[in-house]
């Protein structure tokens, strides 16, 4: 089984045989929820490619000590793969970000597409950029990853487009599009690649527009349309079936 993982600010001068405190809700989580005991075995990481597989050596209520046995730098994954994500109603955006951030995303960028259900203004833009934010953070932690995903402040159509213009392959999913997704992708798969996934009512015809305007090509999953909320992960799974990520 593997070891749970918490993240910490920083390993920063950590190596073998350093003594490590972990505090607040993090150690909170640890020893009330996980029920970590002394002795037993536990991986930190910062988040940024820095792990350290570590022995509990005192536990309190909000408190964990432990002393590290290994450190290790583990390389950031490329192709880094970019989801611009329309927002879904309801909790579906969460499922989206938990999704995304298990299958391994680097950056989730929440979107406002003019056909959105959901909108995020004044508070609560605030409070639902922060609930994606620790959505990625804890399904980070559940799939063990040691690079935890970016989740971006709120998008306009004006700024996924310049995002599309900067990337060597930007995709974006359409039901109506004449090529498969496998198919628009090299065998050389570039690096960073976006995805743009629209929201349940659909891409309007001036996002599109714009979208292919600043470079980039429509793609399909298949004859199934799927919803906004899953769309991303299938898509970002087809990707990745084409990298030396997933080979």
């Amino acid at each position: 089984m593997s070891l749970h993982v918490h993240l910490v600010p920083s390993l920063a001068g950590v190596d073998a045989g350093s003594t490590v405190t972990v505090e607040g809700a993090e150690a909170h989580h640890a020893v009330v929820v996980r029920r970590l005991a002394v002795g037993e075995s536990v991986v930190l990481t910062d988040g940024a490619g820095q792990v350290a597989e570590c022995e509990v050596t005192a536990t309190g209520k909000a408190r964990l000590d432990v002393v590290v046995r290994s450190v290790s730098s583990v390389p950031r994954p490329v192709p880094e793969l970019v989801v611009v994500q329309a927002l879904p109603k309801g909790d579906r955006g969460e499922l989206a970000v938990e999704l995304l951030t298990e299958v391994g995303v680097a950056r989730i960028v929440p979107w406002a597409a003019a056909r959105s259900v959901a909108v995020w203004r004044g508070d609560r833009a605030a409070k639902s950029l922060t609930k994606w934010q620790a959505t990625a953070r804890e399904a980070a932690k559940q799939a063990r990853r040691a690079w935890f995903p970016e989740v971006s402040p709120l998008a306009t159509t004006a700024d996924v487009a310049a995002l599309v213009a900067g990337a060597p392959l930007a995709l974006v999913l359409h039901e109506e599009a004449t090529l498969a997704l496998p198919a628009l992708v090299p065998a050389d798969v570039p690096d960073p690649v976006v995805l743009v996934v629209g929201p349940e009512g659909g891409l309007a015809p001036e996002e599109l527009a714009a979208f292919e305007d600043a470079g980039a090509r429509t793609a399909r999953l298949g004859t199934e349309v799927l919803r906004t909320s899953t769309a991303g992960v299938a898509a970002v799974s087809a990707l990745l079936s084409r990298t030396s990520r997933w080979s």
